[in-house]
């Protein structure tokens, strides 16, 4: 396509035909919900596209540098022409406005964040402080979004696909261990956790394992067998909380459930009632 013909100068309004409109390579949106989309079209199709995509020259077309949705759903609604803005931007430009439209708009989960975030540094040798100057971001905060990246695949799907909240891929940064980490992850989607359920489980294990060398130079009165400490896991699991069965000789002991708030005994009866 000759811009020329379009007429079109720098940083000025037009219109373009959807198929001269390139899809975004900096992108770091992957995930767009079809019911989001289909909700866009529908309002399109009845009353068009209001807000102008924004775009740059790019050889022998136009690359779309924020309004990806509205493309997308201008596409499914036929239409064959959409108002745009045209800019002149370099490579940086373009991923810096297509991360701060996504996060001033919260469109993007918080791995697709972490990653943005991820391949502007590496490719633009930024620091971190640097990219939250610009974004408007504390450096905390994109830390700790860069952290979600070190948790193993599994979590970060649950994360991805909203299965658990950025307060639990917090909490499970906090353990050592993948497979921990999956177990725990699993855990909470199996059993509904909620973060602060989730603090406490991950609190008690730590306790549990800070006890362990101590009780071991302790010679209990009756050794555990692998079956009764199997019982212990499974009770740990069920209730999110230290669980221990104190066997004191043959057919008799204790089973001694943890709590720290009132929230926690609640929690527990209804698990007991069940």
């Amino acid at each position: 396509m000759d811009t020329k013909e379009r007429g079109f100068t720098r940083s000025e309004r037009g219109s373009l035909g959807v198929e001269a409109i390139r899809h975004n390579p900096y992108q770091p949106r992957k995930q767009f919900d079809d019911e989001d989309l289909k909700q866009l079209r529908d309002s399109i199709k009845t009353h068009g596209v209001l807000q102008p995509l924004v775009v740059r020259r790019v050889n022998d077309g136009f690359q779309l540098i924020a309004g990806e949705r509205r493309l997308r759903a201008a596409q499914q609604a036929g239409l064959a022409n959409v108002p745009v803005h045209i800019v002149e931007f370099n490579d940086q430009q373009v991923y810096e406005a297509a991360l701060v439209e996504n996060i001033q708009r919260a469109d993007l989960n918080p791995i697709e964040k972490a990653q943005g975030f991820k391949d502007y540094l590496d490719r633009f040798k930024m620091t971190q402080d640097q990219l939250g100057t610009k974004l408007g971001l504390d450096r905390t905060t994109i830390s700790n979004l860069l952290g979600l990246l070190a948790l193993p695949e599994e979590v970060q799907t649950a994360v991805r696909n909203g299965q658990i909240s950025l307060g639990h891929a917090k909490v499970l940064k906090g353990v050592n261990g993948a497979d921990k980490q999956i177990a725990l992850c699993k855990l909470i989607l199996l059993q509904g956790l909620s973060v602060h359920a989730l603090e406490q489980l991950v609190k008690h294990q730590k306790q549990a394992q800070a006890e362990e060398p101590a009780a071991a130079a302790k010679k209990p009165a009756v050794e555990k067998t692998a079956h009764v400490s199997s019982l212990e896991d499974d009770l740990r699991r069920r209730f999110a909380c230290r669980v221990e069965i104190k066997v004191k000789a043959k057919d008799k002991g204790q089973i001694v459930i943890d709590f720290d708030t009132n929230d926690d005994f609640e929690r527990i009866l209804g698990l007991l009632g069940k």
